[in-house]
């Protein structure tokens, strides 16, 4: 790819988080359905499942949370473990190729607690037969019906901490993926019956896919970054990266190496930009090294709430606060805390955010901003 040395601003003085709000899709919206923001990003987290709609949803242009359920009940987008022991939305096209290429570092990852469950190999292949039989036919049972027919043929399970890992294990091994929803229950079904046209790749090709997905919509990023959001060894994040390197601009930048889309056209904006991110949001658990989009100050505070847990409000590319909602009868209010203080012109791009999010949801939406305590 092009080879390039910049300050730290980026490209025409849009600095590197709005770079990648861009590359994300969040200020680029797609005019799509839900596979596609999920295709574009390659994976997407998803263990918290109402805000990982929104993460969806707030990258598509006229999204509603609606939408993107009935998306996920008609197996548009699944729902699996796959790159690291967490849930991800993926496209029923990349869950086989996703899963050969992430799953055995999963297994290892997941190596202590089998052990501590009393997991070993041949148990967790038997109850990976007695998921499939439950299943098969297009039957979509909760995890509590499937623990009933691991108890009915037998197999003692103590707490749910066994059950989940068994669950985990035939999602790896690409047996059984989610099923619609129940009402507010999951549900799992088979993947043969819910992805009978999954891809298969090569491990090279595969390598080579999940790089180029990764910096063409999170650039710009760097090898660590790639190694911890995908779980691959930093060796093989470099093979990725080398593989696809020919359709990336190389940029060296405060002594790190960053691969972004060649082409890219970000704008910037003179109004102040405002976005409520999810929890867990791709633009947060997508990378290694934050340091581009929060200050030391505001990261360690984030990190003292617990920063995992925390939405997120990002402001011209930094995140300058969290956010949470409180759904009500007569709508959904929103209370942000920011770190600093802000302008009008900051309110109003915040309170246009909040507004987005109560359209995405079908409810009247009010507003509060607050200042942090130190």
């Amino acid at each position: 790819g092009c080879t390039h040395t910049r300050r730290r601003s980026g490209v025409s003085g849009v600095n590197i988080g709005q770079r990648r709000l861009h590359n994300q899709r969040i200020t680029a919206p797609i005019d799509g359905g839900p596979a596609d923001v999920v295709a574009w990003l390659g994976a997407v987290q998803a263990q918290d499942y109402e805000p990982a709609k929104w993460g969806v949803g707030m990258r598509l242009k006229g999204a509603t949370d609606a939408a993107i359920e009935r998306a996920f009940n008609a197996g548009e987008i699944l729902r699996t473990h796959v790159l690291r022991p967490t849930w991800h939305f993926v496209t029923p096209s990349d869950i086989r190729w996703l899963l050969a290429l992430t799953a055995p570092r999963v297994h290892g990852a997941n190596g202590p607690i089998y052990r501590r469950t009393g997991l070993d190999e041949a148990l967790l292949q038997r109850t990976t037969t007695i998921l499939v039989q439950a299943l098969q036919g297009g039957h979509y049972l909760t995890r509590n019906e499937l623990r009933a027919a691991v108890i009915d043929a037998g197999i003692a399970v103590d707490d749910g901490l066994r059950m989940a890992y068994m669950v985990m294990y035939a999602e790896l091994e690409g047996v059984v993926c989610s099923g619609p929803r129940r009402g507010k229950q999951f549900t799992y079904a088979l993947l043969d019956e819910r992805a009978p046209a999954a891809t298969t790749l090569g491990r090279h090709e595969a390598l080579a896919e999940l790089a180029g997905r990764f910096f063409i919509s999170r650039g710009p990023a760097t090898v660590h970054d790639f190694s911890r959001w995908s779980g691959l060894t930093v060796k093989d994040a470099r093979r990725g990266v080398e593989a696809v390197g020919a359709t990336l601009r190389r940029e060296d930048v405060d002594g790190r190496t960053l691969w972004s889309p060649l082409g890219e056209r970000p704008r910037e904006s003179a109004a102040p930009r405002a976005h409520l991110l999810s929890v867990y949001d791709e633009t947060i658990s997508g990378y290694k090294d934050r340091s581009d989009v929060i200050s030391e100050p505001d990261a360690g505070r984030l990190q003292a709430l617990g920063n995992a847990l925390q939405a997120v409000v990002v402001l011209d590319g930094r995140i300058v606060g969290t956010w949470r909602r409180e759904v009500r009868k007569d709508g959904v209010a929103i209370e942000v805390k920011l770190s600093a203080r802000w302008s009008e012109a900051d309110a109003l791009a915040i309170e246009a955010a909040a507004q987005r999010y109560g359209e995405f949801l079908g409810l009247r939406c009010t507003v509060s901003i607050i200042l942090e305590e130190p």
